[in-house]
């Protein structure tokens, strides 16, 4: 039976397939992504700490110990994000966005960007396999954080975002629950996290270049840094069932200080710059505190709740150093406060096959007005969620979810006056690059999600790992 459980496993763990390096903007405040669970986005992530699918134990190990024998969740997000920037008056530029002489900070109100946000597939997948009546072991691959933008080379706010930059983490996350008793059950796991960055900033007030020959305006100068690295963390959890119809789970992912090392890229000694330099740096990823309710009503209703806290006042501000004294850096003043989730939810059994959910967020952003810059122009948001579940034959369960989400209006102040730090971001600290962007920005999110869950050794017939 052993060797049928472990042939099963191996059969699931292959289902995962290689994790695609998908870079999606950030849909859980900040950098953080949420779409892990094509079952909990059904219902805006309600009640996802309490378990329903195993691919809940993203947020909580041990809903494992709701799974028996050895199963899988499989989860394929497209997010289709949109951000269009748009300036006011009191933004400035160094040089206009078109031919002609470069001139110092003149002030260019127009020159906005249309959609700067990247869509992306987004998969992950979560394993587990019942050891005995107590005990389970598990794996999860996923995506945490994320983000990818595109900004056109010339427009206002160039130096506070310039074309490409990309954020991509691979975690793997393996887990242990142990069920210490009918209504208890507790589990614990590993995240061993490799991110990969891509990062461009731009210099046009530091390094303006003199206009060519034929008076046309030549590329402007950015600060590039390419690296990756890893970092560590670890999970914990607990689910109370004080009744056959109610589930409490209690969820927590530590934070993780994700390190980088790599180049930094400035202009060359030609332009004024140092050119390539080897770069290090540290950005503090939250820690995310998950509290969830599944409260079956009847035999067809359930109602689900969550509140989530993700701590991002962690992340303060980012250093990218270098070895050359005097050391010149450039620093990433992200100073976000810490999020928050509130969702609700419910679940209908329309059949023995078919079950129906819907849920509804409301989402308080880390980013504030005071900090806020064109790369991240984060803010509150509500979420719109639908779903269903359908049992294709016997141990084999398609989910499918759509949520659409709505932002506050938000705006971007960068300039002297505001005291954003990202007015003060410079090569070096007594060199400020003085340009002002101040305007709007208009953003939604749309999220389809499919998902796949497999009860292996009843697919296969293999009778592996005992009953539940």
């Amino acid at each position: 039976m052993l060797v049928r459980g472990l042939r099963a496993l191996l059969l699931a763990c292959g289902s995962v397939g290689v994790l695609i390096a998908a870079s999606p903007a950030a849909n859980a405040g900040g950098l953080g992504i949420r779409e892990q669970s094509a079952y909990g986005e059904g219902t805006s992530y309600a009640g996802v700490a309490a378990g329903g699918d195993l691919s809940t134990m993203f947020w909580n190990p041990a809903v494992m110990t709701q799974f028996a024998g050895i199963q899988s969740s499989s989860t394929y997000a497209g997010i289709l994000p949109y951000s269009s920037h748009f300036p006011s008056a009191g933004s400035t530029f160094a040089g206009p966005p078109f031919p002609g002489p470069l001139t110092p900070l003149v002030a260019v109100p127009q020159a906005g960007t249309g959609n700067t946000s990247n869509a992306a597939l987004l998969p992950g997948t979560t394993v587990s396999y019942q050891i005995n009546q107590n005990l389970w072991v598990g794996l999860s691959f996923n995506s945490p954080f994320g983000l990818s933008v595109s900004f056109p080379e010339n427009w206002v706010g160039r130096d506070y975002g310039a074309s490409d930059s990309n954020l991509t983490t691979y975690n793997v996350t393996p887990s242990v629950a142990y069920r210490i008793n009918d209504w208890i059950s507790i589990g614990a796991g590993m995240q061993i996290q490799y991110a990969n960055l891509s990062f461009q900033h731009g210099l046009t007030a530091q390094f303006p270049q003199p206009a060519t020959p034929l008076g046309l305006v030549p590329s402007p100068v950015d600060a590039k840094l390419s690296a990756n690295g890893w970092g560590y963390g670890f999970t914990a959890g607990v689910t109370l069932t004080p009744t056959p119809a109610t589930v409490i789970g209690l969820g927590y992912r530590s934070g993780i200080d994700q390190k980088f090392s790599g180049t930094l890229t400035l202009p060359p000694p030609a332009l004024g710059g140092p050119g390539a330099l080897p770069a290090n740096l540290t950005v503090n990823a939250p820690s995310i505190l998950s509290l969830g309710l599944r409260q079956r009503i009847d035999p067809q209703w359930t109602l689900l709740g969550t509140v989530e806290w993700t701590n991002w006042n962690r992340i303060g501000t980012s250093v990218i150093s270098t070895p050359l004294p005097p050391s010149p850096s450039l620093t990433l003043p992200f100073q976000w406060k810490d999020g928050w989730l509130f969702s609700i939810g419910a679940e209908y059994k329309a059949s023995d096959r078919l079950s129906l959910r819907t849920g509804f967020g409301y989402e308080i952003s880390p980013v504030t007005d005071q900090v806020r810059m064109p790369v991240i122009p984060d803010n509150d948001r509500f979420w719109a969620s639908i779903g269903a579940s359908y049992q294709i034959w016997r141990g084999l369960v398609a989910n499918l979810a759509y949520s659409h989400i709505f932002f506050r209006d938000t705006s971007i102040n960068i300039s002297a006056a505001s005291g954003n730090p990202w007015f003060a971001t410079s090569i070096t600290s007594a060199n400020p690059s003085g340009v002002a962007y101040i305007g709007s920005v208009q953003s939604h999110v749309d999220i389809l999600s499919i998902g796949v869950a497999w009860r292996w050794d009843e697919v296969l017939g293999a009778g592996a790992g005992p009953q539940k």
